[in-house]
């Protein structure tokens, strides 16, 4: 009841995070307005998370019991958190309405500048055929990727084919992507250049350079890329649904997800991915633009190197990952407490691996963490600190155990932000 009635206070002292037009626009019906209602959500919630660090606001009804005030103070950071994970969603999905249109201006951009060099390489060789083919091919593509980037203008444009089930860019759909276009662009070089030739001799020229012998190498790099994309997607798949691999979504794609984990830290089974492939698709441009009669002899060397890289990715991808696990359960102590047995109304703390799934570090996420004690579910209490929670951490929970536990042995299971349960540990509790 205590805490009830300090909730209800404060809501009427502070209210919800402010009003919808309170200092500019932040209702989400605008890019704008999104953007600006999840930074002033966003500061507003840390701002009371450092308060309730620094064991300020309070209320003195709460007060008064350590149990009481950190369930108040759970609760309140809590609902701030659910706000702030509405406003990021609102302008992720305003982000996602205007990159469609920087997508198809980066593509544009290319035509130019493709439009450029070819200018200034033409000074003293003059204007070939080839030049022209493979203008005629970019101004192609550019167009049909443009208007694919309109029919998918609600999911990021051009990015919605790379865009995984997370939310996130994939890495190997992006690879798989710049090898699709790449090849897919050096056709229609060839099939314009076949267009304006003449000659029998030179029209059996360029059929002849679409031969598998002259462009093995960038033809299998293309089928293993394509096939790593849907091996990799098949993988992650089954192992979320096995419980092996935790997977949390993200509020938007952003251009790191090509390097790093879920987590935003850099893994080096995706970065050396992109690194190499980025330059064996370098060195593939460089041979189209000396040879554009031909698809680019691609050296079997190099196309080897890509496909250990593509093998190191795929089984990073199955090593990653892994089902969190309770090692152990016991009584909670501070200074001065007497050994006992674990009973009703005391804390346990829970200490295993992979409590905290890679990118549910947020409160909301944590927030989502439960225990359950034999049949009944317990909410892991957030417990501020400055600059962020001492509980819940990735290696230890702090939960009560409520009185509607029956003593004798029970099971402690943790279910994670991302759904997945750990195994049972059995404790003994007493009255």
């Amino acid at each position: 009841m205590a805490v009830q009635e300090a909730r209800q206070g404060a809501r009427v002292r502070t209210g919800a995070f402010g009003s919808a037009h309170d200092g500019g626009c932040t209702c989400g019906d605008c890019p704008h307005g999104a953007r600006t209602g999840h930074r002033r959500a966003v500061a507003e919630f840390l701002l009371k998370r450092d308060e309730f660090a620094a064991g300020q606001g309070l209320p003195a009804a709460v007060a008064h019991s350590a149990s009481a005030s950190r369930q108040w103070v759970s609760d309140e950071l809590t609902q701030s958190a659910a706000a702030v994970a509405e406003r990021a969603r609102a302008e992720g999905e305003a982000w996602l309405s205007r990159l469609w249109r920087r997508t198809a201006y980066v593509v544009w951009a290319l035509v130019l500048l493709l439009l450029l060099a070819q200018s200034l390489t033409a000074i003293g060789s003059g204007w070939t055929a080839a030049r022209t083919a493979g203008l005629l091919a970019a101004l192609l593509v550019a167009v049909a990727l443009t208007a694919a980037s309109f029919f998918h203008r609600a999911r990021g444009g051009v990015l919605a084919p790379v865009v995984g089930e997370d939310n996130r860019l994939s890495t190997s759909r992006a690879v798989a992507a710049m090898w699709v276009l790449f090849v897919a662009y050096a056709v229609l070089v060839l099939a314009g250049q076949l267009a304006a030739a003449s000659s029998p001799a030179g029209r059996d020229e360029l059929i002849a350079g679409l031969e598998l012998a002259r462009g093995a190498g960038v033809v299998t790099v293309l089928a293993v890329a394509c096939g790593i994309a849907v091996l990799v997607r098949r993988v992650v798949g089954l192992r979320v649904a096995g419980q092996r691999l935790q997977k949390v979504r993200a509020d938007r794609p952003r251009a790191a997800d090509l390097l790093t984990d879920d987590s935003g830290r850099g893994t080096f089974a995706d970065i050396q991915y992109v690194v190499i492939s980025a330059v064996a698709l370098v060195f593939a441009a460089v041979r189209l633009a000396r040879r554009p009669d031909q698809l680019p002899d691609l050296p079997w060397g190099l196309a080897v190197v890509v496909l250990v890289s593509a093998a190191t990715y795929l089984a990073g991808k199955y090593a990653e990952g892994g089902r969190p696990v309770v090692l152990s359960v016991v009584r909670a102590r501070e200074a001065g407490d007497l050994d006992a047995p674990i009973r009703t109304g005391e804390d346990i703390e829970i200490r295993g691996t992979g409590f905290v799934p890679p990118g549910a570090g947020t409160a909301d996420r944590l927030s989502r963490m439960v225990v359950r004690i034999g049949p009944v579910h317990v909410h892991v209490p957030l417990v501020p600190i400055t600059g962020g929670f001492s509980n819940p951490t990735d290696t230890l929970l702090t939960v009560p155990v409520p009185a509607e536990v029956e003593p004798g042995r029970v099971e402690v299971r943790v279910v994670t932000a991302a759904g997945v349960e750990t195994n049972a540990y059995v404790i003994e509790v007493t009255e």
